[in-house]
């Protein structure tokens, strides 16, 4: 049989939940101006740097409209050189010169205008990341505003954790929080909590905490759900091994080495009569450890060991092997 002691450790009590990654960069791109797709020098999961052209729009309405301003700008000035001329001579009055001036403004700030929207058919990367889906091809026509694709930095992620109103006075800055896979307890990210919302959400009564995780091997992905699990204060606690406990009808045993002694103070169904009189005839050492079957109120399971609340205490010893064939009061050989 193997043994193992009742001893101290580390537990704390954790919020358990579900938060979706937000990446801290994401920029939804859209058409800046009205035109067909020329080139498109992107595809989903492309990696870009910022600055980097990511599609050519061919406007040859916009540049029809740019060289009619620009004529139109050209007559202007004309007309604003010929007033310029002829008031100094008496021949026009200087408020039609005037009026020429601004006329002439007016067209040059169209034409600038139109070139600014030009420069909108080259677009380009606002930040470093990796491209999303795209949901246009070359020869499709774009407008202006409309979306075709989003650019993610996914080496920061955010994790809003939702903690019961119940348990808000108990968060606060610094708590760790672990993030695992649906279904496992495996921890593959771990952060701490940077900010608490001083608000409670009305329909949900919950409160929001932020933790932040650095991505740096991008393991994790923007939209990803996750596993999170916000730990409250530690505590030392009496424990034993998961191996150390059995259930039946609800209720949680151990089988504790105890002396006779021990077991004539805890009977249960053992013959005490028969085993007292095989130690009196030397058949049983006196020295002999028996099993007791204990119940005991148990805590949840952390790091493979139980936090025991009721029925044992530190130093005492449980059996960790065999406890199928294990009944109370029968003799036990143990190693360690």
């Amino acid at each position: 049989m193997q043994q193992a002691a009742v001893k101290e450790a580390s537990f704390t009590d954790d919020i358990d939940t579900v938060s979706t990654l937000e990446a801290n960069d994401l920029v939804q791109l859209a058409a800046q101006a009205t035109g067909r797709v020329l080139e498109l020098k992107i595809a989903q999961g492309d990696k870009v740097a910022p600055g980097q052209l990511l599609m050519v729009l061919d406007q040859a309405q916009e540049q029809a409209r740019l060289a009619s301003a620009k004529a139109q700008e050209q007559k202007d000035l004309l007309e604003l050189k010929r007033y310029e001329f002829l008031v100094p001579l008496g021949a026009a009055p200087a408020s039609e010169r005037d009026q020429r001036r601004a006329i002439y403004i007016a067209s040059r700030a169209q034409v600038q205008a139109q070139e600014a929207t030009l420069a909108y058919s080259n677009l380009q990367s606002p930040i470093g990341g990796t491209v999303a889906d795209v949901s246009v091809k070359v020869g499709d026509v774009v407008r202006s505003g409309d979306p075709f694709t989003k650019l993610i930095r996914n080496n920061t992620l955010e994790a809003r954790v939702e903690i019961p109103s119940t348990s808000a006075t108990r968060v606060k800055v610094g708590l760790p929080v672990l993030l695992s896979r649906p279904g496992s307890d495996e921890v593959i990210a771990e952060s701490t909590v940077l900010s608490v919302d001083p608000n409670i959400t009305s329909d949900t009564q919950a409160l929001l905490a932020l933790a932040v995780f650095p991505n740096p091997d991008g393991k994790l992905r923007n939209g990803q759900r996750l596993r999170t699990r916000l730990q409250l204060e530690e505590r030392k606690q009496p424990s034993v091994p998961f191996a150390a406990v059995t259930q039946s009808s609800g209720q949680s045993f151990v089988f504790r080495l105890g002396t006779f002694k021990e077991l004539e103070a805890q009977p249960g169904k053992a013959d005490l009569a028969r085993i007292k009189k095989g130690i009196e005839l030397g058949k049983i050492p006196s020295t002999t450890l028996f099993a007791l079957q204990t119940p005991v109120t148990l805590g949840s399971l952390q790091n493979n060991r139980y936090p025991v609340t009721k029925g044992l205490k530190l130093g005492q010893k449980v059996i960790t092997s065999n406890l199928l064939s294990l009944r109370h009061g029968v003799p036990v050989k143990v190693k360690g």
